[in-house]
């Protein structure tokens, strides 16, 4: 079931780009998936904001303990996206 994979990556990148353009104010151009959340100017606080608010929206575990300001774009969209994988999964 990995082809569901590249369409939940890009829903998540997709929402991750629209939170951090509308709650957190990160300019669009700024949004790569190779940017680290500190060069998106976003404090350890905004970085727990973003990830208890990424849980709470596809109810997911993700852990905000791990949230640091080093993690790119990239890590945290497969992050999500892995969680979802394994949701998905966990009804067998």
């Amino acid at each position: 079931m990995d082809h569901d994979r590249t369409g939940v990556h890009a829903d998540v990148h997709a929402r991750l780009v629209t939170l951090l353009s509308d709650k957190f104010e990160v300019p669009t151009d700024r949004i790569t998936e190779s940017a680290t959340l500190d060069e998106l100017e976003l404090d350890s606080l905004a970085v727990v904001e973003l990830y208890v608010t990424l849980a709470e929206e596809w109810q997911v575990p993700l852990d905000d303990s791990t949230a640091s300001g080093d993690l790119t774009l990239a890590d945290v969209t497969s992050a999500v996206a892995e969680l979802l994988g394994d949701t998905d999964r966990g009804a067998v």
